[in-house]
């Protein structure tokens, strides 16, 4: 059937391995903005506070953060089965956010449950790419630009969920991203086996947290990819903020949730489309490539947004999810090529436990902004981090 054997262990084609992380990548990461799309209803049942949005995108930003942490400093993936670790942190993820709609939630409990979800999911999007990463040493930016752009749809989807069941219960919603998880879960489990280039490390590696980024290379990579995050997870969440805040500047009827959905859900297309083009330019080029664009928009944002067309609106926002996503596997691509192998999966880890810690700053930034300046302004404040991105990749010393 095609299937090669390494060490006495079936090692199933690439192809359909890829197919495979793609499709559970989807499914796991839809549990990430669950709780955004539903925002009114938990406001509604919950007696929320307006600032929630902000807090509880925050809590899952967080939690990814202390997983991330605690992934890298006892090299759980480079230790254990990377399989084995996605499907136990995708049923335990899928388990907290399935308890949200249930019971007397507060702020606080809500935070908490959505804490446990993002710490799980540290044990899901970097352990996919560490999945990746074993399989893929050749083509590396091309399997990663479709492993992200499963992320980037996974994280629209609970949009496009509230949309297609506007007639239920919201609840509906979690229910329906922790039932995906759980699928995605097991397919990793049956279907993935560990990959041929894995090289399983022996011990805790504590220095390997600073080792990596003597590398040059590695250190540019790592600091684009923080000026990316400063911008990336912060455009995603306010986008429904954006939309209602035009909408109801401008009096027009518009579906948020299907136009929320459309507008983070195509940089999954761009992160694919980046990864093809990554084969001819190089990684480092579409990364600084879409890092300008993504830049030029937040710096735009205030002459578009106010702007009374509600089609203007749209093509902008669109614009901007493509660009604004474009170059995340790339900079994955960039540090896992440049990172030891031995400690390829610390490495991915501590990476993404530092740039998700500074999309909590920009998070709550804007979460504090757009309650006091004027709403179209506040955009500009994500600038800086593509900006300062660019410059980390491409400086020489």
């Amino acid at each position: 059937m095609g299937f090669e054997e390494k060490n006495g262990a079936v090692i199933r084609p690439r192809g359909a391995v890829l197919v495979y992380i793609v499709v559970a990548q989807f499914f796991c990461t839809s549990l990430w903005f669950a709780g955004n799309a539903v925002l009114n209803g938990l406001t509604d049942d919950f007696n929320l506070p307006p600032s929630a949005l902000g807090h509880l995108t925050s809590a899952v930003q967080l939690g990814f953060i202390g997983g991330t942490l605690s992934f890298a400093l006892l090299t759980i993936a480079d230790r254990y089965s990377p399989s084995r670790v996605f499907f136990i942190c995708a049923t335990m993820g899928a388990l907290a956010n399935a308890a949200i709609p249930f019971g007397d939630q507060h702020l606080a409990s809500l935070s908490a449950l959505r804490f446990v979800t993002g710490f799980c999911l540290a044990g899901i999007y970097p352990v996919g790419m560490k999945i990746a990463a074993d399989y893929f040493e050749k083509g590396l930016g091309k399997a990663l630009g479709f492993l992200v752009g499963a992320l980037v749809l996974g994280t629209a989807f609970p949009h496009f969920i509230r949309y297609t069941s506007s007639g239920l219960p919201w609840k509906v919603v979690f229910l329906a991203t922790s039932s995906l998880a759980v699928l995605g879960g097991i397919i990793i489990l049956l279907l993935v086996p560990d990959g041929p280039h894995r090289n399983r490390a022996q011990k805790l590696q504590w220095n390997a947290l600073f080792t990596v980024f003597r590398d040059e290379s590695f250190r540019r990579a790592a600091f684009g990819y923080f000026g990316h995050m400063w911008e990336l997870y912060a455009f995603w969440a306010f986008v429904p903020v954006m939309l209602m805040a035009h909408q109801q500047a401008n009096q027009y009827a518009l579906s948020i949730s299907a136009t929320a959905f459309a507008v983070i859900g195509i940089g999954s297309l761009a992160c694919v489309a980046g990864g093809l083009w990554s084969l001819s330019v190089g990684p480092k080029k579409v990364a600084s490539r879409a890092l300008a664009a993504s830049g030029t928009c937040c710096l735009i944002s205030p002459i578009l947004l106010a702007q009374s067309s509600p089609l203007a609106l749209i093509l902008f926002l669109l614009f901007w999810g493509i660009v604004v996503i474009a170059d995340s596997p790339m900079f994955s691509t960039l540090v896992a090529q440049n990172a030891p192998q031995q400690s390829r999966a610390t490495a991915l880890t501590i990476v993404n436990c530092i740039g998700f810690a500074i999309t909590i700053v920009s998070i709550e930034t804007l979460n504090h902004l757009v309650l006091r300046w004027d709403w179209r302004w506040v955009y500009l404040s994500l600038a800086p981090g593509p900006l300062l991105g660019l410059w980390a990749l491409v400086h020489r010393p």
